[in-house]
């Protein structure tokens, strides 16, 4: 008994040098915190404002966490073990999300609760992170990069999300395309009527959007936030710049 003891807490003790190096949760909580002040004073309050008034439509909560640098660890780790130790999202839905900014590192990460995995899986917050917030982040321009990042993380909880589709440099590739199309229509004329999955539903998040969150509605100019018990299982993606 006593020898399980001591391995187990050998196993914790990288979680709780890693708790140490995390910023003490916010009271009250707020969804912008940037700790190396890379936001104006305006740009923070825009950002908090739509984030408020996502909370308050749907109880999804985003936390956006601005630090200098992870300490060595990974940014994966690092944003679960964030999240978890705020309690982003409530711990009824597990509906809480955080988007990690380390400047120094040069690291971005999305990490998502265990309610909203459905709806933002690895792929989709790869995509976000690659096409929408690394560009902005490599122009210095911060606050652009975190922005777009936030629009598409709520459009993919409404199931909205449109993930950008680079051209092809040949143009040959256009007969390609024009024959996978009319073979994909010939299969669904001949497969009418037997039952098919839409595609794209899956990745999208198709019917799940507003599934989270217990239907809340309310104005941006209820109570303060707080962040209620969210747990984190391991879902999200990252990137650098």
């Amino acid at each position: 008994m006593i020898q399980k003891f001591f391995i187990a807490l050998l196993l914790s003790l990288p979680y709780f040098a890693q708790a140490q190096d995390i910023p003490p949760k916010p009271e009250p909580a707020r969804f912008v915190n940037d700790y190396v002040r890379i936001l104006s004073a305006d740009q923070q309050a825009d950002l908090e404002h739509r984030l408020k008034i996502f909370e308050d439509s749907t109880s999804n909560q985003i936390a956006v966490v601005i630090i200098a640098s992870t300490k060595g660890y990974d940014p994966f780790e690092y944003a679960l073990a964030l999240g978890r130790k705020w309690g982003v999202g409530s711990k009824e839905f597990n509906n809480g999300i955080v988007l990690l900014v380390a400047k120094e590192d040069r690291k971005v990460f999305i990490a998502t609760g265990y309610g909203l995995e459905g709806v933002l899986p690895d792929a989709i917050c790869k995509r976000i992170v690659e096409d929408d917030i690394v560009p902005h982040f490599k122009a210095n321009d911060y606050y652009r990069g975190i922005s777009n990042g936030i629009n598409d993380i709520i459009a993919a909880t409404k199931g909205e999300y449109k993930p950008q589709h680079k051209k092809s440099s040949s143009s040959g590739g256009g007969i390609f395309t024009w024959i996978f199309i009319i073979i994909f229509i010939l299969i669904g004329f001949l497969t009418k009527g037997r039952g098919r999955r839409g595609w794209g539903g899956t990745y999208y998040g198709g019917g799940y959007g507003g599934s989270y969150g217990g239907g809340w509605t309310g104005s941006s100019g209820g109570s303060s936030s707080s962040f209620g018990g969210g747990s984190f299982g391991g879902g999200g993606a990252g990137g650098s710049w």
